[in-house]
Order: structure tokens, then C-alpha cells, then sequence
């Protein structure tokens, strides 16, 4: 596929002037990263030693599989195993033989939660839940509260605080244990605890595992895990190839797709699918980002309500010959994206799965209404209520659609359910991610798009209906997120409604925007700060081995 697109194209002098159209400009930074991802394209070095670490790589998944399905004296180890294997980013390798694992603890135990005696830093009380692959850990009393002896325990409260953001609604013990956790982590003794654990309890603090970007953790917790005197070298060393060979696969794709701002798009949507397997999808979704991207660009500001009314029509339309009554710029633009979904639909063609570009093309086909939804609340200077509101932003950030796209690529592990589950049930995980991704969009945005003079946001919608001040509507939409998290962490639970690998990439897209709008600042549009140290680190700096 060949996407050409890298801006909104201007209009021509002589219309721009006949019509004297005054258009807003976003006024963002231009692009940071240049050319710099199209030498790996390029590169035969990494490709004539490619085949040596592939042979090392599967030489070490075969000890580390051993490793797993061994006997082991303790459950406590067996545990321990499989989360340093899921922190170290290496559980897609193992996904079989982990579900086994934690399908024999299951049967070998009565109840989910039972009590055990550990050793060290683990645990007199934890509960596991085999569809999630996750283990809670919970540190109470025999009268139920909080142990005592776990202030002294740094590490036990650091996993207990990991464990608290799986919670779910009615499970108000997480709730207790988080800010139980929260407040003994920050006024932790540094002199008591070793550097690395004190750097450690600083990173969770900020960025629990859970919320964050697997492969962004996956390379912090390598550096942590280094510095642990007792840490396995079989794992530290595939840890360190496995992410080395993921990143050059990553910087080879992305050399192939680089245009304007094409390098945030794509670190964006590899962190809903990351695994090797899924280069066709990264590139249709990659594409697909810088597509959005546009329209909303276009439809924020750039178009008036008129040319945006004809745009919205020809959309629905999806049809070349649509595109006689748009302006010229709209045109070049209307044609891009109908020959992109050509393209794609040639290539589904050739599967026998035509079938799925209808649900690609509606999904575009529903942002674009939404967008236009908005629009014309700007142009009329309306600021809806919040019932207004969510309904249409909902969909303009995006989650179904981009997720339905995600599809596209997939084999035959998806049918015709997962498209229309994702599209037309309403799903209840779909929007919780699409609650927590709007509000924190909305949340870290507020400013700059007030200085620009955009539409109003969820802050300025709830400010006005309930007369409250900014930092109220804030604290109120922060607390709609908080339960939108519960319910996404509801539809990770058994049994599922659709197969566990559509239920992951909702999750990993609440955690795109957790970790892009983190600290409830937009490090997407000034991308030359903590986006660029998050892009260098995954796809520039390999780890050294």
C-alpha cells in the first residue's frame, strides 16, 4: 500500500482568494524525526546477521519452555517465573505453555484465593485469574486488614500496588489497598531500601504496569531485573535479543512508511500490536492514524462548515465520482483515502475476505459523521452537555474504528462476530476505553485547545452544565475514568465475549492513551519531549547486550 499523504493540502491561490476563506492553523511543531527511520530500510548489515540471532533466540525459548513445564518445589516459584517472563516482555512466546501452567494451579487448588505460607517478599494471601494470566496479590490479616508487617515490606507493597489497578466494581478492597499502597510508597525510607528497588517503586508510582505500554515496561523492568543479584541470565539474555530483534523489525518497518509525522503514528499503533507477526496490521493502522489525523485537522478548523457538509456527503457516498462539488484540496485528500481501502481490498480479495472492507469502510464512515457532528458545534458556538457529548466524542477518538481496522490484517481467528460485536453491539469495554481515552485526551489538551479556539471538550461541557470550576470538572472526569479502567478490567474477566486477543488490543489502546496523555499532558502534539524519549527508546536505542 502506498499511502501519499503528509498534510492537508492547501487550497489554490486563485480559490483561496476569490472565497477569502479565513482558516484557523493548529499552529503544531513540525516533524522531529526527518528521514532519520529510512536508512533501516534499507539496511543489509542487520539482515546478514538476522538468521544468528533467530537460532539464539529459539536455542533460549527452549530452556526458558523447560524452564516453565519443570517440576518446581514451591508454587510460590512457579509464579514468580511466569511474571518475570510476562515483565520481561517475553510471554507471547510462551502463551500456551503459561495458560497450562496457571490451568494446573487452578485444579490443584479449591477456590481462586487461597492461603499459602511464603518465604521472602511473597505473600500470605493472592488470587490468580487464568484467563488474564494475572496474579493479585493481597496482604490482609486474619481479620481482614491490612498486615502491619507489610510497611517494613517495600517489595510486597510494591506488587500489592500493582495488583490494585486490576480491580473491578464491587471490589472495593483494591480501592482500600491502592491508597493503603500509594501513601507508604511515596514516604518510603530511601536509605533502607536498595537503589534499585527505591527506582523501581518510582517508576510504578508513576507508571504501574498495568496502564503502561507492554513494550515501554518490558524495557524498563530488563533494567531493573539486571540489577537484581539473583536474576536468571537465560531470561536476561532472551529478554535483551528478543527486544533487540523486535526493535529492528520495528525500525525496518517503519523505514518503509516514513512520511510526515508518520513516526508517532506508528510507535501509536505498535503499541496495540507489537508482536513480529503483526507487520501488515502496524502498516494499515499506521496509515489509517495519519488518515485520522488529517480529519481532524480538517474538520477542527481547516474546513468551513459548507466544504465539510459536501466532504461528510461524499464520504457516504464512497464513491470517486462524489468528489465533482469539493473543493480542490478536499479532492486530492477524498481520492487518497478511497484508493487506500481500494488497495486494502485487493489485498482481502486475494484471502476470500472481501467481506471485511464493509466493516472498515463503516467504520470510517461513523467518525466522519461524528466529525461532522462537532463541527457544526463549533460553527454554531453550542457547548452540548455532557450526554451530548460523549455519545459523538466517543467515537471521533477512534477505538472501534481503529480497532476494526486492526482486523483487517488478521487471520482466520476473526470472523464476522468480532466485526460486528466491535461495531454494532455497543460493547460495554469498548466504551470504557473510549471514556478513558476521550477524558484524558480532553483533560491534558484543555489549554492549548482553548488557546486555539477549538471546539469545546468534555472540561468545558461539564464546566457549564453543572456550573462548576475547571479543577472540579477535572476531578469529575478523572473519577469517569477511573471507572471506565474497572470496567475494562470487568471485560478481561471469564469468561470473555470475544477471543482474548480482541479484549488485549482494547486494553492496549486505553494504555496508548494512558501513557501519551500521562500526567494529564499531551506529549503527542509536542512530541520533542517525553514522546521522543518513549520513540527513542523502543525504536532507536537497541538494548546492550
Amino acid at each position: 500500500m502506498s499511502l501519499q499523504i503528509s498534510a492537508i493540502p492547501s487550497p489554490s491561490p486563485a480559490k483561496e482568494a476569490s472565497h477569502a476563506t479565513e482558516r484557523r492553523l493548529g499552529n503544531f511543531h513540525p516533524n522531529i524525526w526527518g528521514d532519520y527511520f529510512l536508512k533501516y530500510a534499507f539496511d543489509s548489515n542487520s539482515m546478514s546477521s538476522q538468521g544468528i540471532v533467530e537460532e539464539r533466540i529459539e536455542r533460549l525459548k527452549g530452556e526458558v519452555r523447560k524452564m516453565l513445564t519443570g517440576a518446581m518445589d514451591k508454587l510460590s516459584q512457579k509464579l514468580n517465573l511466569i511474571d518475570k517472563i510476562q515483565r520481561l516482555g517475553l510471554a507471547y512466546h510462551f502463551e500456551m505453555e503459561i495458560d497450562e501452567q496457571l490451568e494446573q494451579i487452578h485444579r490443584s487448588i479449591s477456590n481462586f484465593t487461597i492461603a499459602i505460607t511464603m518465604t521472602t517478599y511473597t505473600w500470605p494471601l493472592f488470587s490468580f485469574d487464568c484467563c488474564d494470566n494475572k496474579v493479585t496479590i493481597f496482604h490482609v490479616d486474619n481479620e481482614g486488614n491490612f498486615s502491619k508487617s507489610l510497611i517494613a515490606d517495600v517489595q510486597g507493597l510494591l506488587s500489592l500496588f500493582e495488583a490494585c489497578h486490576l480491580g473491578f466494581h464491587g471490589n472495593d478492597i483494591l480501592d482500600d489497598a491502592l491508597a493503603f499502597t500509594t501513601a507508604l510508597l511515596e514516604s518510603i525510607d530511601k536509605g533502607k531500601v536498595s537503589h534499585n528497588l527505591e527506582k523501581q517503586v518510582s517508576h510504578a508510582l508513576n507508571q504501574p504496569i498495568h496502564k503502561g505500554l507492554p513494550r515501554v515496561e518490558a524495557r524498563h523492568f530488563i533494567q531493573f531485573y539486571q540489577e537484581e543479584p539473583m536474576h536468571d541470565e537465560v531470561l536476561l539474555s532472551l529478554a535483551k535479543l528478543d527486544f533487540n530483534f523486535v526493535q529492528e523489525q520495528h525500525q525496518k518497518e517503519l523505514g518503509n512508511l516514513t512520511r510526515y509525522r508518520l513516526v508517532e503514528a506508528y510507535f501509536w499503533m505498535s503499541g496495540i500490536y507489537f508482536e513480529p507477526a503483526h507487520e501488515a496490521t502496524r502498516e494499515i493502522l499506521t496509515k489509517v492514524n495519519v488518515i485520522l489525523t488529517i480529519m481532524d485537522d480538517l474538520y477542527d478548523g481547516h474546513g468551513t462548515l459548507e466544504e465539510l457538509e459536501l466532504f461528510t456527503e461524499a464520504i457516504e457516498k464512497w464513491d470517486v465520482n462524489a468528489n465533482d462539488g469539493l473543493p480542490e484540496y478536499m479532492q486530492v485528500f477524498y481520492k487518497t483515502v478511497l484508493d487506500f481501502y481500494d488497495e486494502i481490498g485487493d489485498e482481502l480479495a486475494k484471502k476470500g475476505q472481501s467481506y471485511r472492507l464493509f466493516y472498515a469502510k463503516e467504520g470510517m464512515k461513523n467518525t466522519v459523521r461524528a466529525y461532522f457532528a462537532e463541527a457544526k458545534w463549533f460553527h454554531q458556538n453550542h457547548v452540548p452537555t455532557m450526554e451530548e457529548y460523549m455519545p459523538i466524542a466517543s467515537v471521533t477518538i477512534g477505538c472501534a474504528m481503529v480497532l476494526a481496522t486492526s482486523l483487517l490484517g488478521m487471520g482466520d481467528i476473526v470472523t464476522k462476530n468480532e466485526f460486528d460485536w466491535l461495531l454494532f453491539s455497543d460493547p460495554k469495554m469498548v466504551k470504557a476505553s473510549n471514556v478513558v481515552s476521550r477524558l484524558m485526551n480532553d483533560i491534558a489538551g484543555h489549554k492549548s485547545e482553548q488557546e486555539r479556539g477549538d471546539a469545546a471538550s468534555s472540561v468545558e461541557c461539564f464546566m457549564k452544565q453543572y456550573r462548576a470550576t475547571e479543577e472540579e470538572a477535572k476531578e469529575a472526569l478523572r473519577q469517569q475514568v477511573v471507572n471506565a479502567w474497572k470496567d475494562i478490567n470487568e471485560g478481561l474477566r471469564c469468561p470473555t465475549v470475544v477471543p482474548s486477543l480482541l479484549s488485549i488490543r482494547i486494553l492496549n489502546f486505553s494504555r496508548t492513551f494512558h501513557v501519551i496523555y500521562n500526567d494529564e499532558k499531551d506529549h503527542y502534539s509536542h512530541a520533542g519531549t517525553r514522546f521522543k524519549e518513549l520513540v527513542t527508546s523502543l525504536l532507536v536505542n537497541p538494548l546492550p547486550m
